[in-house]
């Protein structure tokens, strides 16, 4: 309102334009020349409506633009956040790869460390027990595994030498027996097989050669894959040695990072653990000593040779060994049976699969029970489990593992008493005659809505 404003004339003649640009400012400052007007112009206040008039001028010019904002130039910047956020994600992504890479690198030795814990938790007792006693705990330790170590070492060394005397005498006996193959052969179906000219065929054979040459090329991959897994019991051995001589330690270790409530409930999970795996190869022991000494009376009454060896094989590969451990067992005294009498490895076929569903369906469920307390069906199921996820390992751990996870949470899960009820064990509710059927309480149902309705004494129904 207190600035002056000039407008000009209508007159736009190029008179007019000389005169302006004629007119001398010499002398004047900045703010006096800027406040010249024009020759001819009528001066007059500038108005609130003349502002919005040169404002919408101005907008309606094709050419005039908004004002820029300060500090950008005038053009659009990426966010300040944006960079760090990219820088963040790679950097998450990054740690991600590593990590992942770190794991599948590693997964052997985490397999083996989760092994030397299972087996530090099923020495445990012995260990606990020894050590009450007044011995010191590391040797304790080192007894209980220096006995398990003679057990396996006297048992490898007697199956190796029963499977080598049976080599031996099958390479011995070899021409007796093609010569009976041959026999057999040549009255069955009227040839004239001779054993040098059948010898003689194999032993030029193409498919011997080359299967000599793969076996020669692939001694060094039976080296390294014996070395490794020599090394790998060693690192199995060596880690549950620690967990079982430092178990006190690793537990006050492990409580001093909770709080007093979670340190009573690892304690807990802890002591079900030992319980449960302890529970586990005890049925197993048992199981084993109780297969080992049936198949020995059955191979000692046939004769066949190395008796003892072979309960001792079937009892152990039987039951530590998951799925495949019953085929494993019976296939090695069948075999040593056939070279005695084909017939007899047919015996030994039959005992194997009877005693199989006699373990299966009697004896284990029983033992399983009191031991472990894990019903079949989840037995069997965590097998296949701990198989698909880990191998022979996993379905070994498996029944342990689900034991003590069961016992854990059972626990925490609140349970009531069961009713009374014949449908709880497996019956039906017993029916009275003319009573319950759909239709007698259709007709009770409907009785009753009619004896509710109101009646007139007119006889009608009530309004």
């Amino acid at each position: 309102m207190g600035e002056t404003c000039w407008v000009a004339p209508t007159d736009d003649s190029d008179t007019q334009t000389d005169r302006r640009a004629d007119r001398p400012t010499d002398g004047l400052t900045e703010n006096e020349r800027r406040t010249v007007a024009p020759e001819g112009a009528i001066p007059r206040a500038a108005t609130g409506e003349d502002a919005r008039v040169d404002g919408g001028a101005a907008l309606g010019a094709g050419t005039a633009e908004p004002p820029p904002v300060p500090g950008t130039g005038g053009a659009a910047h990426m966010p300040r956040w944006l960079p760090r956020a990219i820088v963040l994600a790679l950097g998450l992504y990054a740690c991600f790869q590593l990590g992942s890479w770190a794991f599948h690198q590693l997964i052997g030795l985490l397999i083996n460390i989760l092994i030397s814990f299972f087996l530090a938790l099923a020495v445990e007792p012995a260990v606990s027990r020894m050590s009450a006693r007044g011995m010191r705990r590391g040797l304790a330790t080192f007894l209980v595994f220096f006995a398990v170590f003679l057990a396996t070492v006297g048992f490898v060394v007697l199956l190796g030498s029963m499977l080598a005397g049976q080599i031996v005498d099958m390479v011995e006996h070899f021409p007796k027996y093609l010569d009976s193959v041959i026999s057999w052969v040549n009255q069955t179906f009227h040839t004239d097989l001779s054993r040098v000219e059948v010898q003689d065929s194999v032993l030029h054979s193409d498919w011997l050669q080359k299967y000599v040459q793969n076996s020669a090329s692939g001694v060094l991959d039976v080296s390294t894959t014996v070395l490794g897994g020599l090394f790998r019991l060693l690192t199995i051995f060596l880690f549950s040695f620690y967990f079982a001589a430092d178990g006190p330690r690793l537990r006050r270790t492990v409580c001093s990072m909770l709080p007093p409530a979670r340190q009573a409930e690892v304690l807990r999970a802890w002591e079900i653990a030992v319980d449960k795996t302890g529970g586990y190869l005890y049925s197993r022991g048992l199981m084993a000593l109780i297969s080992g000494v049936a198949h020995y009376i059955l191979l000692q009454i046939l004769g066949v040779p190395y008796a003892p060896v072979l309960g001792v094989w079937v009892g152990l590969v039987s039951q530590f060994i998951p799925t495949i451990g019953t085929y494993l067992a019976g296939a090695l005294p069948m075999l040593v049976a056939f070279t005695v009498d084909p017939w007899y490895a047919v015996w030994v076929l039959g005992f194997v699969v009877v005693y199989q569903q006699f373990e299966n369906y009697m004896l284990q469920p029983k033992l399983t029970a009191r031991t472990v307390d894990i019903h079949p069906a989840v037995a069997f199921g965590s097998v296949i489990a701990g198989t698909a996820l880990m191998g022979a390992v996993g379905a070994l751990i498996a029944i342990p593992a689900v034991a003590t996870l069961q016992a854990f949470l059972g626990a925490y899960v609140k349970r009531y008493d069961v009713t009374d009820d014949p449908r709880v064990h497996g019956r039906r509710e017993p029916r009275v005659r003319g009573g319950d059927s759909a239709s007698a309480r259709l007709r009770r149902a409907l009785g009753r809505d009619g004896a509710a309705q109101p009646v007139s004494p007119t006889g009608g129904d009530g309004v």
